[in-house]
């Protein structure tokens, strides 16, 4: 079993397994299992996956298959533009496990360096916008333009229309993720030509500018006519244009939505980018995702929080406004990085760079007598010319890609990376001999005069030296994998292994384009395959799509799929989804989205499904029933027994088996979802399969069907009413050589023993605290799957210490809090997964363990129930140094546990006021005495 890379991506030694099954009373590794799943569905590693390789060996393919992608020169545009990543940015961030290891900023206490930037983000959108307010991320492009779509029909209340109107000149791919969307909630899609509309009878309408074609046009009027007409106006814009064209707001938009993907982040055949909504202040608590607020700590100094939206599935579940859960984190501070770095100056210069460029190619090519469509543009041509297919074809021979818009339309976009040299090569396919050089053709009354990236952040950090140093300083006020254990249950925090992580700087993974031929993505397309069959190994299905961008997208995908296999066969009334009152919060919202109607399923006493009530329930929908979505193993942490007959009864009554795919790590090569009865699922690549959370995303949810659902699956987004979920066919696909990785190097059994050690671990941990904390759920014979709940509600009734408390004193102990109140309110979820050692999880659990006793300091009266370590943590370096005004002494406070004196993490600010920050909501930049 034994290979070189399985014995460093599992955390425990033989001899440290032998200790763990000792505590636990385990003979074996076999036995564990046993007593962990369900006998019935115990079928033991089926898997048709290679054995693993060596890391030497998997880089050498995976470097071989990213040479197989050929790189032509691109002129497509459509939304993904080359750009050139600075190396400081590219060396510490992207390629930093410091920041691509650390967990969504919940805990924000422990996570200022990240919002910091992503509060950076939201300003440079809400400067370039001239929006009142941004959020922190999307998933894509068009995914933000859905979400902007159903943010108006909420915000539009006084119009009762269910038409929303789409200007003909936007990107396909937008258009058809808005058809996806629009179709499951009734809104009518009308795409046609703003231009002379009379906006009679829809609820909003969405524009483009620069236009597809890359028309830029003033688009007041229209704005302003749609707004007499009692519309929400929306305006998908471009980022590096908007540092020299009007904004939306000065258009009199209502809503700016867009990607900031040419901010220096790979187009990466796809993804992933960083999408942004930005609107006015008077909308600003119906943006969807999620918002970065400053607040202030517990000694009244300023701190950063996410907003309002924190995890409204969670709470809201299926009144929620939306399913996004995982957003795009890493790529937005990536891109916040970028404006930092060239600030105000440098984005203009690059921006008017490129669009020198692009006129003098509109000049040389109407000198020759070509015509353009528009002699307004900012980076974008298209000309008008019979020869266009002629064209196209010459051009990708003479390898060089540009966009066949239409028969007789050929479109070319520049972007930052476009050389002189390549210009000359594309002219002589035009049979054009010299680049003329030429002035703007910009408009007057279209040029940006307002000014824009005036905070200090972005003019402080254009030399290299002050840029590394201020990301240094960022990352160090956080924890991330790269410091401790995060103990998240349902998350899978696991080792992100450098290996792993190298293939995503690959030129060849990195610099497609999405809509490049798929002749020229050869080496892409084999490692799909690849990743497409051992996930449909992993998992028992018949078929995979790679194309969900997310957990939450893959929910909603897999929905619709089971919507549209229905209707086909001529059920067109079944809409009832049954969801058990336990499960993740996204899956009420999907069902919502997806045009279902929620039935809740009570869970017992164990946690597990009530299958009385379950009966009940199917019979009663019977006529209606559409599908139920389940975890497994259960959002509470253990195997149920009875998931066969949970399928059995959902499929005797018509319906389909949607199993959340978010515990897999507990499965894999031991049993497979799709033998023991599930339709479709989708897979959190960035769990089980090792892409790293990226301080709350990317993240990946591609989804696994039976073979009745594969014609159901998502498709090719530039193609209409095709179900497309993402802008690119195959999704975030630079992070799938990740995954694919991950696979190659463990293979067959290091998969399985992977999973074995996770549910050991979990169980190791579970022992260990039972005695101090009791564990809320079990499985029949007493044991959990790969993660426990404690339960801390007995302990706060007697003591008033709360789960709360206990997280954020875990972060004096310098560790990230295991999940906090979910599924079950006043309990933490924990989960060491394989990757953690014997040594780290016994520090978690003498950290715990010593927590429980200073719990009983309060109760006995030695420390004071209100002013104690546990009520005022976390403590600061600040507060040691200054004068000590706490009863107990700075060691108690600060070192705990004799360890930390050889390493210790301080928390750059106290406990952070949540109410005061959703009152007083404050989302951008502040000035750096706000500070101190």
């Amino acid at each position: 079993m034994s290979n070189e890379f399985l014995d460093r991506h599992i955390g425990p030694s033989q001899a440290d397994v032998d200790t763990m099954l000792s505590s636990i009373g385990c003979a074996s590794v076999e036995e564990v299992v046993a007593k962990t799943v369900p006998k019935s569905i115990l079928f033991g590693n089926r898997m048709e996956v290679d054995e693993g390789l060596s890391e030497r060996d998997t880089l050498a393919l995976a470097t071989k298959l990213a040479g197989q992608n050929q790189l032509f020169t691109n002129f497509i545009g459509q939304g993904y533009y080359g750009t050139l990543m600075p190396a400081v940015i590219q060396r510490n961030i992207l390629e930093n496990p410091g920041w691509y290891t650390a967990y969504t900023p919940y805990q924000a206490e422990i996570s200022q360096g990240r919002l910091e930037m992503l509060l950076t983000f939201q300003q440079m959108i809400i400067d370039l916008t001239g929006m009142d307010i941004s959020n922190a991320s999307l998933l894509d492009e068009p995914t933000a333009a859905a979400e902007a779509m159903m943010m108006a029909k909420r915000a539009n209340r006084k119009n009762k229309s269910n038409r929303f109107l789409v200007d003909s000149n936007t990107h396909p791919q937008t258009v058809t993720i808005l058809q996806t969307r629009a179709k499951p909630l009734g809104i009518e899609l009308v795409i046609e030509d703003i231009q002379g509309n009379d906006f009679n009878d829809y609820f909003a309408v969405l524009m483009q500018s620069p236009g597809t074609n890359g028309e830029v046009r003033d688009l007041s009027n229209d704005i302003a006519k749609a707004k007499d007409s009692g519309l929400l106006t929306i305006v998908a814009c471009d980022i590096l244009a908007l540092t020299l064209i009007k904004t939306p707001s000065e258009m009199g938009a209502d809503i700016a939505i867009g990607n900031s993907q040419r901010f220096g982040v790979p187009m990466g055949f796809g993804g992933p980018h960083a999408a942004f909504l930005a609107t006015h202040d008077e909308f600003k608590r119906m943006v969807p995702g999620r918002i970065i607020g400053v607040s202030r700590d517990a000694l009244g100094n300023s701190a950063m929080r996410m907003s309002l939206q924190t995890r409204e599935q969670h709470i809201r579940r299926d009144k929620a406004t939306s399913n996004i859960c995982t957003a795009q984190v890493l790529l937005a501070v990536l891109a916040a990085a970028y404006g930092i770095y060239h600030g105000a100056k440098g984005l203009r210069v690059i921006a008017s760079r490129v669009h020198a460029k692009a006129s003098s190619l509109a000049n040389s090519l109407v000198n020759a007598g070509f015509e353009l469509v528009s002699d307004q543009f900012f980076d974008t041509i298209t000309i008008n010319t019979n020869e266009a297919k002629k064209i196209f074809t010459k051009a990708q021979k003479n390898r060089i890609n540009l966009r066949l818009l239409s028969g007789t339309q050929l479109t070319i976009a520049i972007d930052e990376t476009t050389t002189d040299e390549e210009l000359s090569a594309l002219l002589a396919v035009f049979s054009v001999d010299a680049l003329l050089e030429s002035e703007s053709s910009l408009a007057k009354s279209m040029l940006r005069t307002s000014n824009y990236l005036t905070h200090s952040v972005f003019s402080n950090y254009h030399c290299e030296t002050e840029m590394m140093r201020y990301l240094k300083r960022l990352e160090n006020k956080d924890i991330a994998l790269n410091h401790s254990m995060i103990a998240l249950g349902s998350c899978t925090m696991k080792l992100n292994a450098a290996v792993q992580m190298y293939p995503i700087s690959l030129p060849g993974f990195s610099s497609m384009h999405p809509y490049a031929p798929e002749d020229q993505s050869q080496g892409y397309q084999q490692l799909f395959k690849d990743l497409e069959h051992a996930l449909a190994e992993v998992t028992g299905y018949d078929t995979v799509s790679l194309q969900p961008n997310a957990g939450s997208q893959g929910e909603f995908a897999g929905l619709l799929a089971i919507h549209s296999y229905h209707e086909s066969r001529g059920d067109f009334d079944r809409n009832v989804c049954l969801i058990p009152s336990s499960a993740h919060g996204t899956n009420p919202a999907s069902a919502v989205m997806a045009g279902m109607k929620v039935v809740i399923v009570k869970c017992d006493e164990s946690g597990n499904i009530d299958i009385d009530d379950l009966k009940v329930k199917a019979e009663k929908h019977a006529d209606k029933l559409s599908a139920i979505m389940v975890t497994y193993p259960s959002t509470h942490g253990v195997f149920e027994v009875e998931i066969k007959q949970v399928c059995d009864i959902i499929h005797d009554h018509g319906g389909q088996v949607y199993l959340d795919g978010a515990n897999l790590n507990a499965m894999v090569g031991i049993t497979r979802m799709g033998e023991f009865g599930a339709d479709v699922s989708h897979i959190n690549l960035h769990k089980t399969f090792a892409i790293p959370h990226g301080g709350g995303g990317p993240g990946m949810g591609p989804i696994g069907v039976k073979s009745h659902l594969a014609p159901f699956l998502p498709g090719d987004p530039l193609i209409k009413d095709s179900n497309a979920v993402s802008a690119a066919m195959y999704g975030s696909a630079s992070i799938l050589p990740i995954s694919w990785s991950y696979i190659k190097l463990l293979g067959k059994h290091g998969m399985q023993y992977s999973t074995e050690i996770a549910i050991i671990s979990a169980n190791y941990i579970t022992n260990e605290l039972k005695d101090y904390f009791p564990i809320l759920y079990r499985g029949d014979q007493g044991f959990v799957a790969h993660e426990c709940i404690i339960d801390i509600r007995p302990l706060k009734e007697i003591s008033g210490i709360s789960e709360e408390d206990i997280a954020k004193r875990l972060m004096d102990y310098g560790f990230h809090s295991p999940t906090m109140s979910f599924p079950v309110a006043g309990t933490l979820m924990i989960e060491p997964t394989e990757s953690e050692s014997l040594h780290e999880m016994n520090r978690f659990i003498k950290a715990m363990v010593n927590i429980h006793n200073e719990i009983q300091k309060v109760i006995s009266g030695e420390w004071d129930k209100d002013n104690n370590p546990l009520k005022n943590a976390p403590h600061t370096a600040l507060e040691m140094a200054g004068e000590w005004s706490y009863p107990y002494s700075r060691e108690d406070a600060l070192y705990p546990v004799k360890s930390l004196k050889v390493s210790k993490y301080f928390p750059p600010v106290k406990r952070i006021d949540n109410v005061y920050g959703d009152r007083n909501l404050f989302c951008s930049c502040i000035t750096t005495k706000d500070f101190t």
